[in-house]
């Protein structure tokens, strides 16, 4: 009897198996709150190693041919040349720098935010080729690449300087004097030379887009691989440092 009322004693039974099946819930729930194993994806994840930081940092400063101007940017040089690297092992950063339309003038005035912004360990410095369609005076232009690389290296960055060769359009006393800086200035500061940017690709319709100054996405892959071997040596000089 319970109040007064008389319970039967199947009910009773009955109430006390379900008390017991609440009780033996609440204690599951417990222990599985409790709990501190992790579950099982949570652990295959915290036993994978850190990904390794880069080496390094290479920092592509120059106009619309390193910018990669009408193609996609992973289709730019940087890009293609940051997945070669990655590709033999090499964990080096690239960034693109490139300002289309920028002549050498303009690139030494922004030299001082990409150092303290970007911090390079290498820099490939492609820059003139803008000085030269506009008829620009030379010597403007060994000055701003001569205050560039003394800029560069005086911080002790792997500098790869990429030559340059301009249109005969221009008559051949303005094409010698505009060739003869880039070795010039490379000679001088001791740096890593390029004697053409453009190697197999200038000229070449089947790589350059209609207005036949700019790479397409195969062009900028030819370009890769010539500037590849002396992007190698620059990670051995950083590395040696």
């Amino acid at each position: 009897m319970k109040n007064g009322i008389t319970v039967p004693a199947s009910h009773l039974r009955y109430g006390s198996r379900l008390r017991a099946v609440f009780v033996l819930l609440l204690v599951g729930l417990m222990v599985s709150g409790c709990s501190q194993e992790p579950p099982a994806e949570k652990a295959v994840v915290a036993a994978q190693p850190p990904a390794p930081a880069y080496e390094g940092t290479i920092v592509a400063v120059g106009d619309s041919l390193t910018a990669g101007l009408g193609v996609p940017e992973d289709q730019a040089y940087p890009a293609q040349l940051a997945r070669r690297l990655q590709a033999d092992g090499r964990n080096y950063q690239v960034i693109n720098a490139g300002v289309s339309g920028e002549t050498s003038s303009g690139a030494l005035s922004r030299i001082g935010w990409i150092l303290s912004s970007l911090s390079p360990d290498i820099v490939i410095l492609e820059t003139g080729a803008n000085d030269g369609l506009r008829g620009l005076d030379p010597d403007l232009l060994k000055a701003n690449l001569d205050r560039l690389v003394s800029q560069l290296t005086a911080r002790n960055i792997q500098v790869i300087l990429a030559g340059m060769l301009m249109l005969p359009n221009l008559g051949p006393d303005y094409t010698r004097a505009f060739s003869e800086i880039y070795p010039e200035i490379a000679e001088k500061h001791g740096v890593i030379f390029i004697p053409f940017f453009l190697e197999g690709v200038a000229g070449n319709p089947q790589l350059n887009q209609p207005d036949n100054l700019h790479p397409t996405a195969d062009g900028y892959a030819r370009i890769v691989e010539t500037v590849y071997p002396y992007v190698v040596t620059a990670i051995e000089r950083h590395k040696a440092m």
